[in-house]
């Protein structure tokens, strides 16, 4: 880590997709020291900004400009695995050097290699260890690591070169409960500029500011997201007042002006009746009339400027109001009464190991959570049940229409566009029916003939979720692997509210904690070698 002050910031920064659309324009904003939780709406541009700030886009104008060595996380990390831990840990050459020169050979490459990082081993094994990942043999070769894994690993490998600056982008998305406290610790212990992207509520209350990317433009906010949150409320309230103030200020403002209007109207007439009448001479009555007019003019203009002052001052109130687009997730009638088979686990033993003794029945719209360590068997039990893989032995049968949206969203052709893919699942449903469908889930107009190569985490994740719930038939047994780990907080509440109403059975494998308590769970399965069923004080141990 450098001894030089350490720094991070964009200035006048434009950016924009390759058809076009933008991104940032003229944005300015500085990272200081300690951690910052950069949020915002899926499509914001979090993941974006990270990339421009690490250096794997360039902007088309302005600069982004870091002092110290930036590290970065992306969301998505594939690791080949037929490398040897350590040099996807970055350090297999300064140990080979290393090793070198303990076996005599002090040739000036060796020492160059090494330069001064002569505890290379003791600090990768320290790393690796705080991080979990202690079993983790250095001269190994990686092979079938998890998904969670592969984070934790990538993470070493940069906390191992000492950078002033981390940049993290979901990084707590495939981690299961005890990694996710081993990111934890390695967050709270890191001492420079640190930026994360997420959707970890626990994650963003150990962040020191929040950075909301909203319009293409950053608000900052002292304090975790839990004192964030506090501030929106109070500033929506605010918002919301001004708006009750300004419909007010312009209805008094219509009003006054019809008032006036009446009044010149009477005005015109009691002249006009003069001038019939002929009272008063000629060129008095010209004189009166001229200025009558003159004076109707000045009141007209200054109601209407008033007016219109008024209503500029409403949409200004209204503008400061947030109206976040959430997914709405209109379920379909999918009913299953209670005791009802479901579904039917017997003498089950699955591909890598993991098994079910006996027999497992799911009755009636239960709500079942599967938790477990990554590599525990969670997808494979899913994919499973869906048909997806056949088990080593025993019987895994669904009783009622099933569907499962697997953690990869793998549901999705890349080539085809949004409503192309819905209507795969469903070449029943009319092109009307699809359209007004897809807007439930944010995919209006445009948007639903956006490929689904090119769309972001969240919004695949709901154009997935769009094509699964209106196939034919419709799921009574809906499986989500991992449902929550590409949704901004304002999704994932919505998809919580969505889950609620609907009225199937439900198997959820997921570490997000919070999510799982939000939907009713109403058993929890523990899958570590077997699955067997704990209670909800049990699950929160774990989850400590």
């Amino acid at each position: 880590m450098s001894t030089h002050p350490t720094s991070l910031s964009c200035t006048s920064l434009d950016f924009s997709w390759p058809d076009g659309t933008p991104v940032f324009e003229g944005l300015q904003v500085a990272f200081g020291p300690g951690r910052t939780g950069l949020i915002g709406v899926n499509g914001s541009g979090k993941s974006t900004l990270l990339k421009l700030l690490a250096g794997e886009l360039v902007p088309a104008e302005g600069a982004v400009k870091a002092i110290g060595e930036v590290g970065y996380l992306p969301q998505n990390v594939t690791l080949d695995t037929a490398v040897r831990v350590d040099e996807a840990l970055g350090i297999a050459g300064a140990r080979a050097a290393l090793h070198a020169i303990e076996a005599g050979d002090a040739s000036e490459e060796n020492f160059t290699a090494v330069g001064d990082d002569w505890d290379v081993e003791e600090r990768a094994l320290a790393t690796l260890g705080e991080l979990g990942l202690g079993a983790l043999d250095l001269d190994r070769t990686i092979g079938e690591v998890s998904g969670g894994e592969s984070v934790l690993l990538r993470l070493a490998a940069l906390l191992l070169r000492r950078p002033d600056v981390l940049l993290l982008d979901e990084p707590t998305n495939n981690l299961d409960l005890y990694a996710r406290r081993h990111l934890y610790a390695a967050v709270d212990a890191f001492p420079g500029i640190l930026v994360v992207v997420s959707h970890d509520r626990e994650l963003l209350d150990r962040v020191d500011h929040i950075a909301d990317l909203r319009d293409g433009e950053v608000t900052w906010y002292g304090g975790n997201f839990s004192a964030y949150e506090e501030a929106l409320a109070a500033e929506q309230e605010a918002a919301e007042r001004m708006v009750r103030v300004a419909e007010s200020d312009l209805k008094k403002q219509k009003r006054e002006l019809a008032d006036a209007q009446v009044k010149l109207a009477r005005r015109k007439r009691y002249g006009q009746k003069m001038w019939d009448q002929k009272r008063e001479p000629k060129i008095v009555m010209g004189n009166r009339k001229r200025a009558a007019q003159e004076s109707a003019g000045k009141h007209r203009i200054m109601h209407q400027e008033k007016l219109a002052e008024a209503k500029e001052r409403l949409d200004d109130a209204i503008e400061a109001v947030r109206d976040d687009d959430e997914i709405r997730v209109d379920l379909p009638h999918t009913l299953v009464h209670p005791g009802r088979h479901v579904l039917t686990l017997r003498e089950l033993s699955l591909r890598y190991g993991a098994r079910v003794d006996g027999e497992f029945w799911l009755r009636g719209p239960e709500r079942i959570a599967l938790i477990g360590r990554n590599g525990a068997g969670k997808t494979t039990l899913l994919r499973t049940i869906a048909g997806e893989l056949e088990p080593v032995e025993g019987v895994a049968e669904a009783h009622v229409p099933l569907r499962f949206l697997p953690q990869r969203l793998d549901v999705l052709d890349p080539e085809l566009t949004v409503a192309e893919n819905v209507a795969r699942y469903a070449p029943d449903a009319t092109y009307n029916r699809i359209r007004a469908r897809l807007a439930r889930f944010l995919f209006k107009g445009a948007r639903a003939d956006q490929r689904a190569g090119t769309l972001s985490g969240g919004e695949r994740f709901r154009a997935a979720l769009a094509a699964l719930l209106l196939a034919e038939p419709a799921p009574q047994l809906l499986m989500l692997d991992e449902p929550t780990n590409n949704l901004d907080m304002a999704s994932v509440k919505q998809l919580s509210s969505a889950l609620e109403s609907y009225e199937g059975a439900l198997i959820v494998a997921s570490h997000d904690m919070p999510f799982l308590e939000s939907i009713g769970i109403t058993r929890w399965l523990l899958l570590d070698g077997e699955v067997k069923e704990i209670s909800q004080e049990e699950t929160a141990e774990i989850a400590q």
